[in-house]
């Protein structure tokens, strides 16, 4: 070790005598540099990460270390001192690793130099280390092996010019293997056959931040391998001239035995994938938790057919391995629950007909371009989950996303597979067990609890209903047997401690049928389990379907494992006008197809003052004009303990030719202050802002002319960093947030207490607000956002979650239901019903009780923006950032879960490999953090220079001293 340490010394010196590894650190931070900054066009890209740096190190490295090693022994057999080497007592191996060490060294220096670059990021950006690491990792082992490389081809010639040329062609055949453009030309099996030779490939894998044991034996062995045969062409030169003998032959034995011994471990590698290391953040290239207690729900087999053809698009096929390690970690995890099968429908017409014909996949063309023609790939890349008589398709828009960055520059990656699979399978375990026997999930037995006044109190039409709810709980018991049990009990009984209790922890209150008949009764029923308590609500009709309904959906909102239901209330889009163009109204497409992918989506419009019975959910979107009965609605789910998620400002904004916003009034102000919450009567404006884009006016050559250009538009807060609550689990797992035309909530601490209150969401500490209606910005007269900055700056909460204890806003009043039949009455007042009116009317159901307090698990989640997550406003952000910006559905799917005590898929959402945004800067900030960096690395490069100056000044002194002394 001695002797290797003092030679790589001897060596890393000697490269610094010199310019050599001046030109070297130079030419590698300047080409890295050009690479970050103008080829991959850093800024302009606007992705958190540092990918730029390491795409083209493979390529990079090649000619540099080519550069590095091309003297190290053809310039010692040129000056004819590899003989004195040889001949010195020095074993060749320690010649050999000492080069190779210092070389090693040197491009350690090299790679410290580029760390302001990843440092820049983590300060513009939410920089996740784990893929650096694996960068920086990766590029050691690659140059450790190109390094092998140059140095054997070094010593197999005494000119520095045909050891680099030779070094290079080498080590871009290694590269060239495993490249897209060679892989593509063959088969999906050929194909990642020669993946797993090339470099290039192998060093993909490692930055993407996955520390697998494979990828780095492999560049182990190929640096074993170059070093062995290194140190056997040394040993070789030693013997020239001399008569063969049997020391030479078991040289010749054991160096082959030495190279098949290091490739060959290659092959019993290949199998172990196990050793793994997931460095990333939040791990997304291995199965979470939460998924793998998903797979423990199976309790039939699951099968999961993967359809990938051999030939696609250039840019998908280096995804394709990558599912298929994913799906087989599926198969791994699950324990024998889930089959893995990959099909190439092409080679199999029978599977490509049952493709089509059950699945409904069917091959996408691709266009692909060549130097010399285009063509059209029909490629399969889809995959189905199956699980009893369910299955649903994952296809190639659901497993990938795009980000352009102009025209024909386009990134892709996977969109984040993980999380797609476990919802799929999550969604057909909970529509399988759906059909099933509810009970069958229970740990603890149900126990209805029926608090009903006797029959000669109550209605006509509650009177049979009373009845039928008896044969309706008959055939439970005899479907879940000791499983469910059965209490019924009078609240007016004895001195009333009963409805006293009831009154008090539930809020319930005696009801009346209408204002014609005012005698009071009770009518609740309830479901217990355990700790588990959910109300039953009286369905709006007396026959015995809706009741069953009513009581299978309280039901499945206490049993693990079944499908949810949210009721969607969204405003409905104007009818057309022929006289005048107007804009359609909010759309809800992308929210209602996200939510619908978890769970069951019904939409209602309140109007008849009932929430759907089988809702667990109350979502109200851009509410406007609501009136009393809708309020009722919403207010008395949300005293039954239900959880009622509202996106509501005072401001709708529409785009036709222009922006244009208008005051509005939701309905819902005085209700809202009823529990202390105010909405502001103005918008947040933000410096830290997402951009939008706009025509800008520019002179060219004395001409006027008008282009799109994203600008920064403080309409549209950026929300990051602690802006998003870290300790919600709706927001801990979002990276970004943009939340457009957003109005501030204020939370009255007095009012609430007793309450658990979060802000979610929340602006910058330099924000401001504005109460104008004008939304469009003024570049010319404020440059620099397009707006006026006025009144006092400040951060302000956009969203809250309050949990607990609510007491109704028409406690003490009458039900707006029972207003509205008095009206009826008095219209119907001397006329004559038909048999089958009166026939309608025993049917149904309109009682007059109001809940006057919720139980403590009641929720509101309240978001001060109307728009945020309507078509338009994804459509303007997906424009601004180059891709399809998911972040405030994936926000709503985060609050479903959460108010449904449902948090399985929490943790994987907002993982996707365009997630991870720059910070909003103006173009000044971009052009002094570039130059900034530029400035680093010629002081890091002058820094070198000056250490290497005073080591080489702390020698002379100490060879003087020697001299001195002799």
């Amino acid at each position: 070790m001695a002797d290797i340490l003092r030679i790589s010394r001897k060596e890393f010196r000697g490269f610094f005598a010199t310019p050599a590894a001046y030109l070297f650190i130079g030419a590698f931070l300047a080409v890295n540099l050009f690479v970050f900054f103008w080829v991959e066009t850093f800024f302009a890209r606007n992705i958190a990460d540092v990918q730029p740096l390491f795409k083209w190190m493979p390529v990079l490295l090649i000619f540099l270390v080519s550069a590095l090693t091309m003297r190290s022994w053809s310039e010692e057999r040129r000056a004819g001192t590899l003989e004195t080497l040889l001949t010195a007592p020095v074993r060749p191996i320690s010649l050999v690793l000492g080069k190779f060490v210092a070389a090693m060294l040197l491009v350690v220096v090299a790679l410290v130099l580029t760390l302001p670059l990843p440092i820049t990021v983590s300060i513009l950006g939410p920089l996740d280390w784990g893929p650096v690491i694996g960068g920086y990792v990766a590029t050691l082992f690659l140059a450790a092996a190109y390094i092998a490389i140059g140095l054997y081809m070094s010593g197999r010639t005494d000119n520095p010019i045909v050891a680099l040329i030779m070094t290079a062609l080498v080590c871009g055949v290694f590269y060239l293997i495993g490249s897209d453009t060679l892989t593509s030309l063959f088969g999906d099996r050929v194909g990642g056959l020669l993946a797993a030779l090339g470099t290039g490939t192998r060093f993909e894998s490692i930055t993407r931040g996955v520390l697998d044991l494979r990828d780095l034996y492999y560049y182990l062995s190929i640096v074993g391998v170059f070093l062995t045969l290194n140190l056997f062409s040394l040993e070789k030169l030693r013997w020239y001239g001399n008569p063969g003998s049997k020391k030479h032959r078991l040289w010749g034995a054991l160096a082959t035995l030495c190279v098949l011994n290091f490739v060959a471990a290659n092959f019993w590698l290949a199998p172990i994938t196990a050793a793994r290391a997931d460095m990333t953040r939040q791990h997304i290239y291995s199965l979470s938790s939460s998924t793998k207690q998903e797979l423990q729900h199976l309790a039939e087999p699951l099968v999961i057919r993967a359809y990938f053809s051999p030939r696609t698009h250039p840019l998908l096929a280096p995804l394709v391995p990558r599912i298929k390690d994913l799906l087989s970690e599926y198969q791994v995890a699950s324990k024998g629950h889930v089959r893995v099968q990959f099909i190439d429908p092409t080679a199999d017409p029978e599977k490509e007909q049952e493709a089509a014909s059950k699945y409904g996949i069917r091959p996408v063309p691709f266009q692909t371009n060549s130097r010399y023609q285009s063509s059209v790939v029909n490629s399969y890349f889809d995959i189905v989950v199956s699980y009893g008589d369910q299955f649903e398709t994952l296809t190639y828009s659901d497993l990938i996303e795009v980000k352009a960055r102009g025209e024909g520059d386009i990134n892709v990656g996977l969109k984040n597979p993980e999380y797609e699979i476990s919802r799929t399978i999550r969604k057909l375990v909970n529509e399988y067990q759906a059909g099933g026997n509810p009970f069958a999930n229970m740990t603890q037995p149900v126990t209805f609890e029926g608090f009903i006044s006797p029959e000669n109190k109550l209605p006509a039409q509650l009177q049979k209903f009373r009845k039928t709810l008896d044969d309706v709980l008959q055939d439970y018991k005899k479907q879940a047997g000791d499983k469910f049990n059965i209490t019924f009990q009078d609240p007016d009984a004895g001195d009333g401690a009963l409805a006293t209790r009831l009154q008090d922890d539930y809020g319930f209150g005696p009801q009346v049928a209408s204002l014609m008949n005012p005698q009071p009764f009770w009518f609740y029923m309830m479901l217990k389990s355990g700790k588990d308590e959910v109300q039953v609500p009286l369905p709006d009709t007396t026959d015995k379907d809706a009741l069953k309904r009513a009581i299978d959906s309280a039901l499945h909102r206490m049993a693990p494992g079944y499908l949810k239901t949210i009721a969607l209330v969204k405003p409905v889009s104007p009818p057309p006008s022929p006289y005048m163009q107007q804009a359609p109204g909010p759309q809800y497409t992308a929210l209602y197809k996200t939510l619908s992918e978890n769970a069951r989506v019904e939409e209602t419009d309140l109007k008849d003052g009932h929430v759907p019975e089988a809702a667990d959910l109350l979502m109200v979107m851009d509410p406007v004009n609501l009136d009393d009965k809708q309020r009722f609605a919403i207010d008395q789910f949300l005293m039954r303990g239900g959880s009622v998620v509202m996106a509501t400002s005072p401001f709708d904004v529409s785009i036709t030719n222009s922006l244009s916003a208008k005051k509005v009034d939701s309905g819902l102000k005085d209700w809202l202050a009823g529990y202390g919450i105010t909405i502001g009567d103005n918008m947040v404006l933000d410096p830290q802002n997402a951009s939008l884009p706009v025509p800008v006016e520019r002179k060219i050559g004395g001409i006027t002319v008008q282009q799109i250009s994203m600008m920064p538009y403080p309409h549209f807060p950026d929300l990051r960093g602690d802006q998003l609550n870290p300790n919600s689990p709706i927001t801990a797992g979002l990276d970004q947030l943009t939340l457009d035309w957003a109005s501030p909530i204020t939370v009255d601490a007095a009012k609430n207490k007793g309450r658990t209150v979060t802000p979610l969401l929340h602006s910058s500490s330099k924000s401001w607000l504005s109460d104008s209606t004008d939304i469009l910005p003024d570049y010319k007269a404020y440059p620099d956002n397009g707006f006026a900055i006025s009144g006092k700056r400040g951060s302000h909460d956009l969203a809250v979650a309050i949990e607990g204890e609510f007491k109704s806003f028409y406690a003490g009043k009458e039900s707006p239901l029972l207003a509205d039949e008095a009206k009826k009455a008095d219209q119907k007042d001397g006329q004559k019903a038909g048999d089958s009116a009166k026939k309608d009317d025993d049917k149904n159901v309109q009682i007059g009780g109001v809940i006057d307090r919720s139980p403590a698990s009641a929720r509101l989640i309240l978001v001060g923006s109307n728009s945020f997550a309507d078509d338009m406003s994804l459509s303007l952000a997906s424009r601004g950032m180059g891709t399809s910006y998911t972040a405030p559905l994936e926000f709503m799917q985060n609050v479903v879960d959460w108010s449904l005590e449902d948090q399985s898929l929490l943790a994987l959402r907002g993982r996707t490999q365009f997630a991870r945004t720059l910070m909003p800067t103006s173009e000044g900030t971009e052009q002094m953090w570039e130059y900034l960096n530029y400035g680093f690395a010629l002081f890091g490069l002058l820094l070198v220079w000056g250490w290497r100056r005073q080591v080489a000044a702390s020698e002379r002194k100490h060879y003087q001293r020697i001299l001195k002394e002799v």
